[in-house]
């Protein structure tokens, strides 16, 4: 039985939102998937020698550009931990499907 995974987010740079809720952090520039509990992001890089900002409360999920959460100022995801964490919604289908394989 596979569990499905929640990453967190670690980001190069960081900002501040004003909503209803008052004031939020969120992610900027280039952003990493982080297991939290572990000190490294899912590519491998060590959080405290890249200087990467970690975001507990900020899931890969809302980093999509699609998502409309908290990938306004998003530059570019890790392709590395994009691969791994997933670059589309856990309710996305895979890509494609064999549905007539050779024998």
């Amino acid at each position: 039985m596979a569990r499905d995974k929640r990453y967190a987010v670690a980001a190069s740079g960081q900002w501040t939102a004003e909503d209803d809720q008052g004031r939020r952090r969120l992610p900027s520039g280039e952003v990493h998937a982080w297991e939290p509990g572990m000190n490294q992001t899912v590519c491998g890089l060590s959080l405290s020698r890249s200087q990467l900002v970690r975001f507990s409360h900020v899931t890969w999920l809302d980093t999509l550009p699609a998502s409309g959460g908290a990938a306004d100022r998003v530059r570019r995801q890790c392709p590395r931990c994009a691969s791994v964490a997933g670059r589309r919604g856990s309710d996305a289908r895979p890509r494609w499907h064999r549905t007539d394989p050779r024998p």
